[in-house]
């Protein structure tokens, strides 16, 4: 339920979240009055939980007004006093002249997310309000309607090992200042949050309480539906799907004909098979699929949908696949992450090519040898000086793990039923697990 106040046992606030086992959790901070009342709450949790892992405040100064760093170290000064750990990272190298506010987020989350795995950590946990959320979904609907229309996650898994935990989303703004003015603890204010040039801050100032109780219950019912629809699309892929060889995914028709949960399972699967972020819009898939009779060949969202034998192949089209060199940890092509180890270096990573598959031996596989072909030439490769060394699937010293196209970068809890349904399939390794007791998808 949405909370006009804090409860009177603020630990409740944390209470659903797997603490127990965990050697460090961190708080990001600002400065501002949401992230100070979550570290001071989540503090007063700790200081009361039996076998409570340590806390460590971490704030990102992005460096782009005057005054950021000044409020940067007052939050560690804060810290120190309550006797809690922080670390300061600044957001280095030149900044973009366009698009300045999606660039900082994502380096936000790529420093706090760097910071847990060097502190051993599973859980970021953030200030995120039931204001933000209403803020977020306002945008979003002001863009069309939408998956999106779900707003935040309660947690948001990044880079497939660290998830980003919103504990207060059920809590109004208002709330946590009070907090605040209780303990007699000041905050700093963002100027940008006043600055009508900015699209959240004209939302936020227009927002009524009206209209702010209306957008968080739309939001909570739309991610219930997600949330459905998302759980019939993966009993979908489990029951139906089939990865015959790497590469090349297959589904019989009649799975996704008909059915909402059928469309969006074909959709999602798409993605997969072309490395996409986003799933592919919705009407034309469906025109696609209108058009699915035997000998269909089409593209969509970078994937090659083929009809054969009553069945669905989906592959990567051959068009603008990457060349990377090999070095460390290489999202490639949004469908693989690629690790090397010693003696990789000087390689490329590229793919295996037509001509590699052509020659290729398939060995017994209940597949067009075709599309086994087409799939084949579109899988990373090693390869040095123009020559290839063969698959790097293949090559000792190299990992090589298959993603979840769509959610490769961020996967919304509400979307880890079809994300590991899709891993199942693809043989990426489970998810792990979700950072709340049972299964806490709701909104508050």
């Amino acid at each position: 339920m949405l909370s006009p106040e804090l409860p009177h046992e603020p630990g409740a606030l944390f209470s659903d979240i797997r603490l127990a086992g965990c050697d460090t959790v961190v708080a990001a901070v600002s400065g501002g009055g949401d992230s100070l009342a979550l570290l001071l709450l989540l503090h007063d949790h700790l200081e009361h939980l039996s076998g409570a892992p340590a806390l460590l405040a971490v704030t990102v100064d992005h460096g782009l007004r005057p005054g950021s760093g000044e409020e940067a170290r007052a939050v560690g000064r804060l810290a120190a006093a309550h006797g809690i750990a922080h670390r300061l990272l600044r957001w280095e190298g030149p900044k973009p002249s366009t698009g300045i506010s999606a660039a900082a987020r994502e380096a936000r989350l790529a420093l706090l997310a760097q910071a847990a795995r060097e502190a051993g950590a599973r859980f970021v946990l953030t200030g995120h309000t039931a204001d933000d959320q209403a803020e977020t979904l306002s945008m979003r609907l002001a863009r069309g309607a939408g998956r999106g229309t779900a707003g935040m996650a309660p947690a948001t898994l990044y880079d497939g090992d660290v998830w980003i935990v919103r504990p207060l989303l059920a809590v109004r703004r208002g709330a946590l200042r009070a907090f605040l003015r209780e303990r007699g603890i000041a905050w700093a204010e963002d100027p940008t949050n006043r600055d009508r040039r900015f699209e959240r801050a004209r939302v936020r100032q227009d927002l009524d309480e009206p209209a702010i109780r209306e957008l968080i219950a739309s939001a909570r019912k739309a991610q219930a539906a997600r949330e459905e629809t998302g759980r019939s699309a993966a009993s979908i892929v489990a029951r139906a799907a089939e990865r015959p060889v790497p590469g090349l995914l297959r589904l019989p028709l009649p799975a996704v004909r008909e059915t909402a949960a059928g469309l969006y399972a074909l959709r999602i699967l798409l993605a997969v098979a072309g490395g996409t972020p986003h799933l592919p819009d919705e009407a034309r898939t469906v025109a696609v699929l209108s058009r699915a009779g035997e000998g269909l060949r089409a593209s969509l969202s970078r994937a090659v949908v083929t009809v054969s034998h009553g069945q669905l192949y989906l592959h990567r089209e051959r068009r603008n696949l990457p060349a990377a060199a090999l070095a460390g940890e290489v999202l490639w092509d949004g469908r693989y992450l690629v690790m090397a180890g010693e003696g990789t270096a000087g390689l490329v990573l590229a793919p295996y090519g037509r001509e590699n598959a052509e020659e290729a031996s398939l060995g017994d596989v209940d597949a067009p040898a075709g599309l086994l072909r087409s799939a084949l030439a579109t899988e990373p490769a090693l390869w040095k000086n123009g020559d290839c060394l063969g698959l790097a699937g293949e090559a000792e010293g190299v990992s090589v793990r298959p993603v979840a196209g769509p959610w490769a970068r961020l996967l919304p809890s509400f979307d880890s039923a079809p994300a590991g349904a899709v891993l199942d399939l693809l043989r990426g390794g489970p998810l792990p697990a979700l950072p709340f007791h049972g299964h806490k998808e709701h909104m508050g």
